[in-house]
């Protein structure tokens, strides 16, 4: 990591390594996921950049793919027991973070992941297995605004003050956060949606807040396991997430749409929609 570019965010260090940011404890294990893992074309990857919704997707891909979750006795329902996470284990944040080349080979069928990698950097096998790619991504604005306070409780628990955030928007704008720039992330798995839609189902937050039945019956479709009847998600809020520490209640918000004019000035809104119009501009990708 010497010799890659490095930068001071949110009291750590990052690292950029093709085009994208890492912290020190990440980029070996997405380095060594990149190299050793093995996609089967039956797996499903969760992906996206942070804080962009994908904790309701961990619950809600699991439900979709075992069988068992969706009958109308919810006793065996693996969100009773387990806390989304442990359902769609992380690529980089988990499996590898241990082991450079950790044994898989006692992963049922279908194995559910998740990453942060973006699309340029994934293994090679998932891009060009059959395994499927669902994306999800939401306004940078409100992206920000959750990451941010995502970030302040995990040190707020250490009796830490808070990150202000003023310096958390100027670093997010510069695209400097971790699995950064944001922008870049999305355009990435977008650009190849377009090019591949029936290997990367691409879902924005915005929409599954505004329709979650209709989005999940197509999500199930994209999985290949299409239902009619859908039953009400429950997960569990108490524990630790068994490979980072950190208390699985700080995955939950209240992740309302908008919530980011609580603490954009107009100066700051106009600014990061000026560079989102930018970034976007001709992609045909756009948050309105």
């Amino acid at each position: 990591m010497g010799q890659l570019p490095k930068v001071t965010w949110f009291r750590s260090d990052l690292y950029n390594w093709e085009g994208f940011w890492y912290s020190s404890d990440h980029l070996p294990s997405a380095m060594a996921a990149k190299s050793n893992f093995q996609a089967k074309d039956d797996d499903v990857f969760l992906t996206s950049s942070i804080k962009t919704g994908t904790t309701w997707l961990k619950a809600i891909i699991p439900t979709i793919m075992n069988p068992k979750g969706r009958k109308d006795d919810d006793s065996d329902d693996p969100l009773l027991k387990h806390h989304p996470n442990e359902l769609m284990p992380s690529l980089e944040l988990g499996f590898y973070k241990v082991k450079p080349n950790p044994d898989l080979s006692h992963m049922p069928s279908p194995r559910l992941f998740r990453t942060h990698i973006p699309h340029t950097s994934l293994p090679e096998s998932v891009k060009t297995s059959a395994c499927k790619i669902v994306y999800v991504t939401r306004d940078p604005k409100d992206t920000l605004v959750s990451s941010w306070h995502f970030l302040n409780a995990l040190i707020g628990d250490q009796g830490i003050d808070p990150w202000p955030f003023k310096d958390a928007y100027e670093s997010f704008c510069n695209g400097v956060h971790a699995a950064g720039p944001f922008h870049d992330h999305v355009l990435g798995y977008w650009r190849e949606s377009i090019k591949r839609p029936e290997k990367i189902y691409f879902m924005r937050y915005e929409d599954m807040k505004k329709d979650p039945k209709g989005e999940v019956k197509k999500l199930a479709c994209f999985l290949g396991r299409p239902f009619e009847k859908l039953k009400n998600l429950e997960v569990n809020q108490h524990g630790i997430d068994p490979w980072l520490g950190i208390e699985n209640k700080h995955y939950f918000r209240r992740g309302i749409v908008g919530d980011w004019k609580n603490h954009f000035t107009d100066e700051m809104k106009e600014k990061l929609n000026q560079i989102t119009a930018m970034k976007f501009e001709g992609s045909g990708l756009d948050f309105g």
